[in-house]
């Protein structure tokens, strides 16, 4: 049963005034959610696990109900009689003395089965109120916003605040029945059966790196690491280009499309411009190296080449954001709006250091703005339920080695790049550190020199430092440096048999 109507809790209006909208609340579910809590405790955790004292509109219900959960936590009994000590005794409720309001809120309280319900209402009013505070903050910066303030900082600001409310604003969730479980993971079986190469993620084109992975596993953050001249940026773009080819989609009864194969790819390039990517694509489609192209050594046979591999790119989904300087609000924000506008399968990040934390950290050291922005990125994976590739550069110390093969801890900033990501692959080549060690040509010293390299040429290592849900290991592929193209890599176990 509600409470007396002389009990509720109100302003009275001033007469001389204006009349204005209350902002959304339930001040009865309010207090029928603490009247059931103080009869019987079992009822805070009904709702604690989504509730907090914040989303309650009364000022006093925030403090009973944030009094109440601090007793119940430590295992002690929540009354009206143990709680009116912790309250000041000169608060007046409606004429009423703490102790007499909090013995009234247990005398009427309903049954403690209706708990879940009133707090899903307090909850949702609060979110309600949340929206209008942010709905009312972004008319007043922009009625009161300076001639040179860019509007778009403004909608991106407020797309991130309405994200983290509907990230935010969610009551889901807790213990599950492992039955619910199983039938997602013999679906996850079912679609591993039907996709190409029959793996559980999205194929990445590279048939050995797919075998150790199992494909690009949605959620997972996975960081590609490498020296500069190790072509970390071309193994990512080939990956990338192989995902938006193979994609396939399939209409839903909703009228949305749902990936069946490959994916939609989206590439933050932070380094390079979005022509300098695609000339590397048409590179490494064509097999015309991209020096060629760009200084314009090619023939007629060659444009048609060009031509023909352009065509077919302009109807890939892969798009790209070439925009330098991002902030990791940013970009998540322009991931969510591609994902929402035309679907996202795959996101690339190029590269993780060339990101900017948010406003509030920029005076913290550059390790703790690291661990901001690669939380932030295994969040959105998540968030997103999708794999993101992110470029991350090592540190000099790699040099310092005879054996140049790099390591966990060769990760800069490599505490919370370590810790959040899913997988770590690093890039090496021998190739790269054999020709900057070049001796004086018809010396013994060359002759061995040019056996190395004959042996290194174009082979490229793969290592798997790290991997949640599977083997780590080496993956040989091969690289062709004037196109940056990767390939599988053909041993001569896995050349065909000569006749």
């Amino acid at each position: 049963m509600a409470p007396p109507e002389s009990n509720v809790l109100k302003l009275a209006p001033d007469a001389g005034t204006p009349a204005y909208r209350s902002a959304p609340h339930n001040i009865e579910a309010e207090q029928s959610l603490l009247g059931a809590i103080l009869v019987n405790n079992d009822a805070f955790y009904r709702v604690s696990d989504f509730l907090e004292a914040r989303h309650f509109f009364e000022p006093i219900h925030q403090q009973i109900f944030e009094t109440a959960g601090g007793l119940i936590r430590l295992s002690k009994l929540a009354t009206p009689v143990t709680l009116k000590t912790f309250v000041p005794a000169e608060v007046d409720i409606g004429g009423m003395t703490i102790a007499q309001y909090l013995a009234r809120l247990a005398a009427e309280a309903t049954t403690v089965i209706n708990a879940y319900d009133y707090g899903r209402t307090i909850y949702e009013l609060a979110l309600r109120r949340e929206l209008i505070r942010i709905g009312e903050d972004m008319v007043n910066v922009a009625y009161d916003a300076p001639v040179d303030f860019a509007p778009r900082a403004q909608i991106e600001d407020t797309e991130r605040k309405l994200y983290e409310l509907a990230e935010a604003g969610r009551y889901e969730g807790g213990f599950q029945k492992f039955a619910g479980v199983l039938t997602v993971a013999v679906d996850m079986a079912a679609r591993a059966y039907q996709r190409d190469g029959n793996l559980s993620g999205v194929a990445t084109g590279l048939r050995d790196l797919d075998t150790k992975m199992g494909g690009l596993q949605p959620s997972d953050l996975i960081i590609i690491a490498g020296r500069p001249g190790m072509a970390k940026t071309s193994l990512a773009t080939n990956i990338g280009y192989n995902i938006a080819r193979a994609y396939q989609g399939e209409l839903q009864p909703d009228g949305l499309m749902k990936t069946t194969n490959g994916g939609i790819v989206g590439f933050f390039s932070l380094e390079m411009s979005a022509e300098q990517l695609a000339t590397r694509i048409i590179a490494e489609r064509t097999g015309i190296p991209s020096s060629t192209i760009r200084r314009g050594g090619i023939t007629e046979n060659d444009f048609e080449k060009i031509r023909d591999a352009a065509i077919e790119m302009q109807h890939l989904p892969f798009y790209v954001d070439e925009t330098g300087g991002l902030t990791i609000a940013q970009l998540s924000a322009r991931a969510r709006r591609l994902k929402r506008q035309k679907g996202l399968d795959v996101l690339v990040v190029d590269y993780i250091q060339l990101l900017q934390g948010s406003a509030r950290r920029q005076s913290d050291s550059r390790v703790q703005e690291m661990t901001e922005i690669t939380t932030s990125l295994k969040a959105l994976a998540k968030e997103l339920n999708l794999p993101i590739i992110a470029i991350s550069q090592l540190s000099r110390q790699v040099e310092s080695r005879d054996d140049k093969r790099p390591q966990l801890s060769d990760l800069r900033e490599s505490g919370s790049i370590e810790q959040d990501a899913d997988v770590v692959l690093f890039i090496y080549r021998e190739e790269y550190y054999l020709q900057n060690k070049q001796p004086q040509p018809g010396t013994p010293e060359h002759q061995k020199w040019q056996t190395e390299m004959d042996l290194a040429h174009g082979k490229a290592e793969v290592i798997i430092g790290k991997q949640r849900h599977g083997p780590t290991g080496t993956v040989h592929l091969q690289f062709e440096a004037a196109i940056t193209r990767f390939s599988d890599y053909a041993d001569d176990a896995r050349l065909p048999t000569r006749m």
